[in-house]
């Protein structure tokens, strides 16, 4: 992980905790909460929740010291939500690094973009290169060479056999499997516990086995 101890998020539900155990395993804090949905309920105790872009311009305003680390704690197949919110934050001259937890396992001959996480029990093999708010969840494998381009997320178990392909935003679903050297569009989803036997065109929802497209997203 990041040696950057302080982190914000943007997000305060279920990922903001699952992120809260990344930071604070590496004896991090966590500052504040954003997040979108004015609804939102708060994910981590005692962590002030702002929200918006308006509760987050009141925050910077405020905040004094140092500025911390951000992290995009949005998870599902909002990929390109999560691209833009590192953007924005960035704009802010944020910084917005990887993170990696502890029991991930990470080849020094990957490459992880900024904003990406890679979760406890995942894999990134050797020649992987993942781009910008990429999410490896839970026990998820992307083998070697495969290359995952921004804002894609491998759903917990789900495996990326080697040498696969995506475009940006792409979703693979729980404990589905993409077989090697195949090649997946932009914006697709893949659906839990599919098997990928053949190329995906973009914006394509894909389920099965072997996985079938069944809609195209608009």
């Amino acid at each position: 992980m990041t040696s950057t101890a302080d982190f914000i998020f943007w997000g305060s539900a279920g990922h903001a905790m699952v992120l809260a155990d990344v930071v604070r395993s590496a004896g991090g804090r966590i500052l504040a909460l954003f997040d979108n949905n004015n609804e939102a309920k708060l994910a981590l105790d005692g962590v002030p929740l702002f929200a918006g872009e308006a509760g987050f311009n009141d925050w910077l305003r405020d905040h004094d010291g140092d500025m911390p680390a951000a992290a995009v704690a949005i998870g599902g197949h909002r990929g390109e939500n999560r691209v833009a919110i590192l953007r924005m934050l960035e704009s802010h001259d944020i910084s917005t690094p990887a993170l990696v937890h502890s029991q991930a396992v990470v080849s020094p001959q990957a490459q992880v973009g900024g904003g990406s996480q890679v979760l406890a029990m995942a894999v990134v093999a050797a020649g992987a290169r993942l781009g910008k708010g990429v999410i490896v969840n839970h026990g998820a494998m992307v083998d070697h060479e495969s290359v995952l381009g921004d804002g894609c997320h491998i759903a917990p178990g789900a495996v990326l056999c080697g040498c696969v392909e995506l475009s940006h935003y792409v979703f693979i679903g729980a404990g589905a499997t993409v077989l090697p050297r195949l090649r997946i569009g932009a914006n697709t989803i893949v659906g839990a516990g599919s098997v990928v036997t053949r190329d995906l065109p973009a914006n394509s929802v894909a389920f099965g086995t072997p996985a079938k497209i069944q809609n195209y997203r608009l």
